[in-house]
């Protein structure tokens, strides 16, 4: 008769898997045992195997990410310009795109390492660290202590308890109740059961076989009950277990090869999609100048390298370059100031696109502890002595029960009480509080009342009110009043006592109601601070909790959170995705919520157009900050869930989620401006310098001239990177629509290109006639294309979407000095020893009075656009 491997073998045509080894041949194999490494032990290993690091999850090198830059669109693109040129023998204009590219992609690499330094360094304050047990030396008793994550080396033994991350590939030598989350690895949402028996289901690899990267029957490796993998984490339970693998020799290093990029968020695809159209623009300038010069003007190849750097000033170049900039800066800020530290740089942006945030309610709007709100009695009136009772009773169950310590309801009500209430009874007995039953009884002797005790009896309204004499009226009418201050969101707890001889067996029944004590939940100190803040920023604040409905609404409304609907899990069951999304962005409290309720809720929140933020710190959490636009957890949150955050915060202090969300708009904000500015501006200079092209019998510009010119307004860019936005710039989320940054890109580099063919008229004056002078001319146009552009700068930098700055009190900042360097560049290099060799030579003076002339006018139509975009998009808004 076969066996179950040979049936197995037989059907599949692979050979049945070997036997899983026994806790002794893995021993054996990593030349280790239960008690763990010893010190020297580990560092030879670690030193051996290198550190438990993912492939390529170290910070890449300079040249690295200077070779990274060069495969940017922006960089390709230019290469080719470059390689066209140097193709006609436009040796000049080649060798400007080149230096172009060299400084960009200089820039950009060294931005992104000094991040990624920065980051390194934010890395190690939260850094994943693992319970490990080692010994000095091999005759030491084994103790357990806390390491990094990267020093853990095969044959070490460490622990694990919920929320955890797996920090390895691991054999479980000992567990209780544990189950894993391996969704990362196999997909499964539900957690998988493991324990450290020795049963092995049939079709699984043994344990600790060097099978990483190797195709397996299915997931059924993941299956297997004794073995953990790095990548997962722990749900519940806890376990000791023995590292088999780490670093590139885990399964995770495995499947972290085969993944692919995450996906890109909502800031970077905006971002690629501008710059595709741009690219495609670029790409088609240079064919569609020769053939028009061609048609117009019998132009043939000469016109190539005029059409290259036409096409190279259209690409904003310093885009990457600035993006990076931004936003490490950022980081870095929040990370010195708030200790709020990003794990991933464009989450920066998205935070300032924030316009819902999710969160719980313990622990964020309100502290873990109830506080007594007030003592009632039957009729519904104040009454300290219901107090007194309720405290004795928590005492007493605390002393005589010898109770570790009291749960948060009794350490309400002792701190409520001074401690002469406390020591005026002398406890004789209690029955510390039973779930089942749900109450908890004590008896005190009274001072004075020898021979009599005093029962008193705490717990549930219902539980109590069950064994108080009432009559049957009377009891409903007490439910109906306990009912009502539940469902105003406060916890309820009744009180009864009842008078008994000493020596007698005490009995729960016939006792005298004495009232109430509610208690409501501790507001957290700042949060209605930094709630209110949050509002006047634009973001609107959603509960997600599996409290009470009444506990959550109370919490919301004792912190001013406008409550404008509230919605069960039992309700939101029953509502289809489109429903909810409808619904959502209307409801503030959502109330008995699971993990799966969390994540459906912020996936309708998105789908209704919302930008959305989660916080959360538990593993249940973890569904929906993935889900989320940008996840943030506190520091001390579960090891999983802060390990896939986006931001950690140093508590769950709402506070520090305003200061990230000012920096995020501050970032966004300077993004945006670069690129309206930018773009726009580039814009009208090509259409101008085609327009000219077509105009004039020669070439409106050098080739070299629009590249140095375009080299030196890239070099003033880089100050957006350094600006201070507007303040009305960050009461609202920062989105980069790429639509309405195409319509404005148009109509303001459109009026950017009237002002340049205007100033044809005011060359052909001052020069009389273009055609007698071209180095004139050219020198007339470089020197008010720069101080456009400078205008530009400095007029649209003062109010781009969200209303004009107050410029009285306000001190010129790094782009009003950008652009008056780019000025003062425009007006002195003609006149230079720099301008001969670029074919410039100095102007007339009648030429300035002119030209300040039609600087004035631009300055007039720009304001008047500026102020008329600024009014549509507050109405808009």
């Amino acid at each position: 008769m076969r066996g179950a491997g040979t049936e197995l073998a037989g059907e599949s045509g692979r050979p049945a898997p070997a036997p899983t080894p026994t806790l002794l041949e893995v021993f054996r194999r990593l030349d280790a045992g239960p008690r763990g490494l010893t010190e020297g032990e580990a560092e030879e290993r670690l030193a051996r195997v290198g550190e438990n690091r993912v492939p390529d999850a170290r910070d890449p090198s300079w040249a690295r990410l200077f070779a990274r830059s060069a495969r940017d669109p922006f960089t390709a693109v230019l290469l080719c310009l470059g390689l066209v040129s140097a193709a006609v023998f436009a040796w000049g204009t080649a060798s400007v795109i080149l230096l172009l590219v060299v400084v960009s992609c200089v820039l950009r690499a060294s931005g992104e390492h000094r991040a990624d330094r920065s980051t390194a360094g934010l890395r190690r304050l939260v850094a994943t660290t693992v319970t490990v047990q080692r010994r000095a030396d091999e005759d030491t008793a084994p103790a357990t202590r806390e390491i990094p994550v990267e020093e853990l080396v095969p044959g070490d033994v460490v622990r694990l308890g919920p929320g955890d991350l797996v920090p390895a590939d691991v054999r479980l030598l000992r567990s209780a109740g544990l189950t894993v989350h391996q969704a990362a690895l196999t997909g499964e949402s539900a957690p998988v059961p493991k324990s450290a028996g020795e049963n092995d289901p049939a079709g699984t690899d043994p344990a600790g076989t060097d099978t990483a990267g190797t195709d397996t029957a299915g997931i059924g490796v993941f299956q297997h009950p004794q073995l953990c993998f790095q990548g997962t984490s722990v749900a519940a339970g806890s376990a000791t277990a023995v590292v088999t693998a780490t670093g590139a020799d885990t399964r995770f290093a495995a499947a972290y090869r085969r993944t692919g990029k995450p996906p890109a968020t909502t800031f970077e695809r905006s971002v690629q999609g501008v710059s595709w159209i741009l690219i495609r623009f670029a790409l088609l300038t240079p064919p569609l100048v020769l053939m028009a010069n061609a048609a117009l003007r019998g132009r043939g190849l000469e016109t190539l390298p005029f059409a290259v750097a036409v096409a190279v000033g259209l690409t904003p170049e310093m885009l990457p370059v600035l993006v990076t900039t931004c936003l490490a800066r950022g980081a870095a800020r929040l990370a010195r100031a708030h200790d709020v530290i990003v794990r991933r740089l464009p989450a920066l942006h998205d935070i300032g696109a924030m316009d819902v945030l999710c969160v719980d309610k313990t622990g964020t709007l309100t502290q873990d502890r109830p506080v007594v709100d007030r003592a009632l009695d039957a009729e519904g009136h104040d009454d300290p002595e219901v107090l007194r009772w309720a405290a004795a009773a928590a005492w007493w169950s605390l002393q005589l029960a010898d109770l570790p310590a009291p749960d948060a309801l009794d350490e309400a009500l002792l701190t409520a009480v001074d401690e002469d209430t406390l020591t005026s009874y002398d406890g004789v007995t209690a029955l510390p509080f039973d779930p089942a039953r749900r109450l908890a009884t004590v008896v005190v002797r009274t001072p004075g009342r020898l021979g009599t005790h005093t029962l008193i009896t705490k717990g549930a309204a219902e539980a109590v009110l069950e064994r108080c004499a009432l009559s049957d009226e009377e009891r409903a009418r007490l439910r109906a009043f306990a009912a009502g201050r539940a469902a105003d969101g406060l916890r309820v707890l009744a009180v009864a006592t009842a008078e008994r001889p000493a020596g007698v067996r005490p009995h729960e029944g016939g006792l005298t109601f004495r009232g109430l004590v509610t208690l409501r939940d501790e507001l957290a100190p700042t949060a209605a601070e930094a709630l209110a803040g949050l509002a006047a920023r634009g973001v609107t604040v959603k509960v997600l909790t599996g409290d009470h409905p009444g506990t959550a609404a109370r919490a919301c409304r004792d912190l001013g959170i406008p409550v404008d609907g509230v919605l069960t899990a039992d309700r939101l069951d029953t509502l289809t995705d489109a429903e909810l999304t409808g619904l959502a962005g209307r409801t503030t409290v959502f109330a008995r919520c699971t993990p799966d309720h969390k994540t459906r809720i912020t996936r309708a929140l998105q789908s209704g157009g919302h930008t959305v933020g989660f916080l959360g710190d538990g593993v249940n959490d973890l569904p929906a900050l993935r889900t989320a636009d940008v996840g943030l957890a506190p520091r001390d949150a579960a090891g999983v869930t802060r390990d896939n955050a986006d931001l950690v915060l140093a508590g769950k202090d709402l506070t520090a989620i305003g200061h990230a969300v000012n920096a995020g708009r501050h970032a966004g904000g300077n993004i945006a401006s670069y690129l309206r500015i930018t773009l726009s501006s580039n814009l009208g200079n090509v259409i101008a310098m085609l327009s000219a092209g077509l105009l004039l019998p020669f070439l409106p510009m050098l080739p070299a001239q629009v590249l140095v010119q375009n080299l030196c307004f890239d070099a003033a860019q880089l100050a957006f990177a350094y600006d201070r936005p507007a303040p009305s710039a960050l009461r609202r989320p920062a989105v980069l629509d790429p639509r309405a940054l195409l319509r404005f890109i148009v109509g303001f580099g459109a009026l950017n290109a009237v002002a340049d063919l205007a100033t044809f008229g005011v060359l052909a004056f001052a020069l009389r006639g273009p055609g007698d002078d071209e180095a004139l001319f050219h020198s007339g146009w470089f020197t008010e294309n720069l101080l456009t552009q400078a205008v530009v700068m400095v007029l649209l930098s003062l109010g781009v979407r969200g209303g004009a700055r107050g410029t009285r009190d306000r001190r010129p900042g790094p782009v009003t000095w950008s652009a008056a360097a780019l000025a003062a560049t425009g007006l002195f290099l003609p006149m230079s020893p720099l301008g001969t060799p670029l074919g410039l030579s100095p102007l007339p003076g009648v030429y300035y009075g002119l030209l300040a002339a039609v600087l004035a006018l631009y300055a007039v139509g720009l304001m008047a656009a500026r102020a008329r975009h600024e009014h549509r998009s507050r109405t808009a808004g």
